[in-house]
């Protein structure tokens, strides 16, 4: 009887890091889709897109310290401003990502810090 719960158990974690990668792998090809043409894949905005509107280094300690309510902000409702005489402007996805997703997505730009 101690076999069988102890195989249940290991079952149990192996399915959970299966479950945990591909959620990783969602967010990761979702900010792909989503932010990567401007922002970059590491997140330093160094695309065409990117260093024509001077977008921000999501890795930069200046930008890691924006909230995380600031972040799910932007992504919510989108941003349009102007710096140094450049447009900066980024769609908001309120109607097409999920609450969750996004804060699955703040996490993921956290993980870009220097």
């Amino acid at each position: 009887m101690k076999r069988f719960a102890l195989i249940n158990v290991l079952l149990a974690c192996v399915t959970f890091s299966f479950t945990a990668q591909a959620a990783d792998k969602k967010i990761e090809r979702l900010y792909g889709s989503k932010c990567g043409s401007c922002h970059g894949k590491d997140g330093k905005a160094q695309t065409e897109k990117g260093k024509k509107m001077a977008m921000r280094d999501l890795a930069s300690e200046d930008f890691q310290k924006v909230s995380d309510a600031d972040m799910t902000k932007a992504i919510n409702d989108g941003l349009k401003k102007e710096k140094d005489g450049v447009k900066q402007e980024m769609d908001g996805y309120k109607e097409e990502i999920k609450a969750p997703e996004v804060e699955a997505l703040v996490k993921y730009m956290r993980e870009f810090k220097k």
